[in-house]
């Protein structure tokens, strides 16, 4: 019987031990909890692990399998529809995740701006891409929309305390 372990590190990221396989295959960037489970009964048809077992619980020996699972689920039965990358600009499926997620989705950003597709511009402008209003919402980047009080300077060279938010100014 394999010792417990608290911590098991699979794609370079630590993954909780304590926490099911399913569940704890989320702390992965690019892995929700639906594919998770995917992956996790994957596994237990594999290799006889139970989905639910405790990450930690599980030998040594097999977080190379479990992470090959989860590397490459497309070689392991797992749906194409499922993948992150379906029919990608190279013409093949496939599931990324942590830094090459990050990467993929920087160069696809790129990539739109340098076409000046629709998306690309907005990207490049910082405003919505996905047709959101922007007339009333989605100012949280900072640009104020409205009129702002200007604050008037007295004879003595101190500006005036602005008036309160209830007053009007003469």
């Amino acid at each position: 019987m394999t010792e417990h372990r608290y911590f098991v590190r699979i794609t370079g990221r630590d993954l909780n031990g304590n926490q099911p396989i399913y569940r704890a295959l989320t702390g992965i960037k690019g892995i929700g909890i639906r594919f998770a489970r995917v992956l996790a009964y994957q596994f237990q048809k594999e290799h006889g692990v139970a989905y639910n077992a405790p990450l930690g619980s599980i030998a040594e020996d097999m977080d190379g399998k479990l992470e090959d699972i989860v590397m490459h689920p497309a070689q392991h039965h797992v749906p194409e529809w499922m993948l992150n990358r379906k029919r990608a600009l190279e013409g093949k499926s496939t599931h990324l995740v942590m830094s090459e997620l990050d990467f993929s989705i920087r160069n696809d950003l790129q990539t739109m701006k340098k076409l000046r597709s629709y998306k690309g511009v907005r990207h490049s402008l910082g405003l919505t891409v996905r047709g959101q209003r922007t007339r009333t919402s989605g100012r949280h980047r900072g640009a104020a929309v409205g009129v702002e009080k200007k604050v008037e300077a007295k004879p003595g060279g101190k500006p005036a305390p602005a008036a309160p938010a209830g007053e009007k100014k003469k």
